[in-house]
């Protein structure tokens, strides 16, 4: 299995939309060799501004830029932009609906060593509150590409999350993407794994184990949390009564919290979460971590375990 950063997908699609898209801008917060938006930059350097550590600025200059016309893509890491600058996310982009991509790298608890304080866990809750945000959450450094090159012909406020560490690339250059369309990676009737991000790879191998015990999940990326794929969640729930959702982030707030008001409303079925449990982290290995918060395919399959067991009989 080839293994490569997310963030280098985004890197990658900046440099397709810096040669096809003049409007195109990228922004950073003294961050660019860690968010690969320095590719971009040194192809592209008349296009490129390094705003320094000063992430209220960024998202102001990025503002005006958009006002101009721009396609402002703003880049730190999500704990930093989604914390320090959500009062100009908020008051300026989102309610001026302005053309502003918010790129929040380091997602997840796996950044590893560089800890707490830098593992954004939170920004998912933070961005989905948000009138007129679009919130992506890309599994594999192939789809952060197409959500990256996606985004900039999506007008309006967006928020693009990835992580740091090479995780699995298991979707292909020719599988469709589509924001706001969830994407069926795999058939089940018996219950339905809904993940995003990183993540999504172990609710592939979370449900691997499942067959192998007479057990048939569903498997969906939900690259895309808001506009949430209200129909694909409605739909695995009146067909496999039961789901199960996946991220690396708090269970509040987040995937699960947006799958599960959805479902409250419209198809009530049994739903266990699996994220982070109202804790930060801490510096480790990203194996290591995973492990002891709970994200691998083995908490997946022990939540499916869960759930079915709350799963009403049918008659």
């Amino acid at each position: 299995m080839k293994m490569k950063p997310t963030r280098d997908g985004y890197g990658e699609g900046l440099l397709e939309l810096g040669r096809t898209n003049p409007k195109v801008l990228v922004l950073d917060a003294d961050l660019s060799k860690s968010t690969r938006t320095d590719w971009f930059q040194k192809e592209f350097p008349e296009r490129f501004f390094d705003i320094g550590i000063s992430e209220q600025d960024m998202l102001g200059t990025a503002a005006g830029l958009a006002l101009a016309g721009k396609i402002p893509f703003v880049t730190t890491y999500g704990v930093f932009v989604a914390g320090r600058a959500w009062d100009q996310i908020r008051t300026t982009i989102a309610y001026g609906q302005l053309n502003v991509k918010i790129a929040g790298a380091h997602g997840g608890i796996s950044v590893g060593a560089d800890g707490a304080t830098h593992q954004a866990l939170e920004e998912i809750a933070l961005m989905r509150v948000l009138p007129h945000m679009t919130l992506v959450v890309p599994c594999d450094s192939i789809q952060t590409k197409k959500a990256t090159v996606a985004l900039a012909s999506f007008h309006g406020p967006a928020y693009l999350r990835f992580a740091r560490e090479a995780t699995p690339v298991f979707t292909d250059e020719n599988d469709p993407f589509e924001i706001g369309n969830a994407i069926t990676l795999k058939n089940g009737t018996d219950l339905t794994i809904i993940a995003c991000g990183p993540i999504v790879y172990e609710a592939l191998k979370a449900a691997e184990s499942l067959n192998e015990m007479g057990i048939f999940p569903r498997v969906i990326n939900m690259h895309t949390v808001k506009p949430l794929d209200e129909e694909a969640v409605i739909k695995a729930a009146l067909e496999t009564g039961a789901i199960v959702t996946a991220e690396e982030h708090q269970v509040f707030g987040g995937l699960g919290g947006a799958v599960a008001e959805v479902l409250v409303q419209n198809c009530p079925v049994p739903v266990e979460m699996v994220g982070i449990k109202d804790t930060f982290g801490e510096s480790g290995t990203p194996e290591e971590l995973a492990e002891k918060y709970g994200l691998t395919a083995r908490h997946i399959v022990e939540a499916a375990k869960k759930v079915l067991k709350r799963k009403p009989s049918r008659t």
